[in-house]
């Protein structure tokens, strides 16, 4: 081989680690920065799964207040029936025929 071939290959060679070392370069670049947008990403999801966590809070609160005015309602239809057979005792039967 001349020394010209050997120049060319060793030329070749030089350009090629070059090369690959500026896209590994590149490629290193890009990677942190998308982990950062990652980073970020993340830390927005862990403050909207708060707030969900605090909605569903709030809903358990509402659940259980809307059992309670249930139950309330529940009683108050019971002691109505009661005040309308209290009315209708007071009031005593309808005459059914009524004498002129």
């Amino acid at each position: 081989m001349s020394a010209d071939v050997i120049g060319m290959i060793i030329a070749l060679f030089a350009f090629t680690v070059s090369v690959l070392g500026g896209v590994g370069g590149m490629l290193a670049h890009q990677s942190k920065r998308l982990d950062a947008r990652f980073d970020r990403v993340d830390a927005m999801f862990d403050k909207v799964d708060a707030r969900f966590e605090r909605v569903d809070a709030r809903f358990e609160k509402v659940e259980a207040e809307i059992a309670d005015v249930r139950r309330e309602i529940g009683g108050v239809k019971s002691e109505l029936v009661e005040v309308k057979v209290a009315i209708a005792r007071l009031e005593g039967p309808r005459p059914h025929l009524q004498r002129i």
